[in-house]
């Protein structure tokens, strides 16, 4: 229409959507590891959901990395972690070992599925305001893709150690809705994004994870164990610290 200005027109270089084909390419793999996980191949729905959190890990730093930060690329994240770290584990646990076990099995998929949800809530709002809790050196809980890789333990124990036999289904459960309130908590968990590494260690740093690499690629549920096991250990001992700096800031 005559007099009304007309708005120049947006474009973005192919290079700024990376991020958010990244996120995409996470949801792919997570609905992807459902599909698998309802076909009875729990291995590569396994697989698929570990690949959903190392998109999940570099979308958000590439993002910044780009300057491409926008509203939508974090509703769309945060979209994708709930589907990659609420929906789809407890899905794939359900359907490799807990379809007997109908009502009580449902259930913990849904509290497991709520409790990821609520964390992630509290998380976005937390960062949207000024709350200290999820930006300083600890989290408020345990994030929600630890909470993934740590429900998903009891399947990486039968994949790595086929021999024994699959745990109690009510041990499942009651594993999974454990994991589930511990993403709720108020446990202060030990942040990574804070840590820093001494110029005269980082060699050692560097090594150390190519050490890391190395073995989840060649030994992946082994090392998934391990790391699993380690991170429970950093999260006492992060919490173990945290009460002794809140005792010496008093």
């Amino acid at each position: 229409m005559a007099g009304r200005p007309i708005k120049p027109r947006s474009e973005f270089a192919l290079i700024q959507l990376l991020p958010n084909m990244l996120t995409i390419a996470s949801i792919s793999a997570g609905l992807t590891a459902i599909r698998f996980g309802v076909q009875g191949n729990p291995v590569y729905a396994v697989q698929l959901i570990l690949i959903a959190c190392v998109l999940d890990g570099i979308d958000g730093r590439v993002a910044r990395l780009l300057g491409a930060d926008s509203k939508m690329g974090a509703e769309l994240d945060s979209l994708a972690d709930f589907l990659n770290f609420g929906v789809a584990p407890p899905l794939v646990i359900y359907f490799w070992a807990l379809q007997d076990m109908r009502s009580a099995a449902w259930i913990s998929v849904l509290v497991f599925a709520v409790c990821c949800v609520v964390r992630l809530a509290r998380f976005n709002v937390s960062t949207k305001s000024e709350e200290v809790g999820e930006s300083s050196a600890y989290f408020v809980g345990v994030p929600a893709p630890a909470g993934a890789l740590l429900v998903l333990l009891p399947m990486y124990l039968s994949f790595a150690f086929p021999e024994l036999k699959v745990l109690p289904g009510y041990f499942l459960v009651t594993y999974m809705v454990v994991i589930g309130l511990l993403l709720i908590s108020r446990i202060p968990t030990w942040s990574f994004k804070t840590t820093t590494v001494s110029r005269e260690n980082v060699k050692f740093f560097l090594v150390g994870f190519a050490f890391v690499a190395a073995a989840v690629l060649t030994f992946a549920w082994i090392t998934l164990i391990v790391l699993c096991i380690t991170y429970v250990l950093v999260v006492l001992w992060g919490l173990r610290r945290f009460k002794h700096e809140t005792t010496q800031g008093e």
